[in-house]
């Protein structure tokens, strides 16, 4: 091997070796949106909110833990895919949904990352659909995840259920940071 060859490897492997890396990590957790009174139909005006998404920690995820990243040591953050799935009653679907649409929050400052409209239309019935939001593209939650605290909240539109319905949220992130 002559000399530039081995230079060009060796340059190459070093640039590598200090190259951000990038994985994907998921927040996942439920809530419970009630039934409305008896034979009285209620408009939904809030989405009810799911308890492990009020104050996120990157530091304390475990798969920022398993890559030895810190929060502050990401570069970009971008959502891969957003989904609700009903759990109970099996028997229920999303008809009584219309629109949901995720924000992340850190102190004052939010932004949209997901939404999805005319969810009643869909089809989704029983037994336990899910319900994919659509990523809004180029959203980058670096800012939200290196905060101290980052909460993600839902915010829908529709009708109460005739019974209480508890669904299940999943939010995949792509996160680039660190070194390899």
């Amino acid at each position: 091997m002559s000399y530039a060859s081995f230079f060009a490897v060796a340059a190459g492997l070093s640039l590598t070796a200090c190259s951000p890396s990038s994985f994907r990590t998921e927040v996942q957790g439920e809530a419970t949106v009630p039934a409305s009174p008896a034979g009285t139909p209620t408009l939904l005006n809030a989405f009810p909110a799911i308890s492990s998404f009020s104050a996120l920690d990157f530091n304390e995820n475990q798969d920022f833990k398993n890559r030895d990243v810190t929060k502050d040591e990401v570069s970009r953050v971008q959502v891969k895919s957003m989904t609700l799935k009903l759990l109970s009653p099996n028997d229920q679907g999303f008809d009584f949904l219309d629109s949901l649409e995720a924000v992340a929050r850190a102190g004052n400052s939010e932004s949209r990352f997901a939404a999805r409209d005319g969810i009643s239309g869909l089809g989704l019935n029983a037994p336990n659909p899910t319900l994919s939001l659509k990523a809004d593209g180029n959203v980058d939650l670096r800012p939200y995840v290196a905060a101290p605290s980052m909460a993600i909240i839902l915010r829908g539109t529709g009708r109460l259920p005739e019974r209480e319905v508890r669904v299940q949220a999943t939010v995949v992130l792509e996160v680039e940071g660190g070194l390899l």
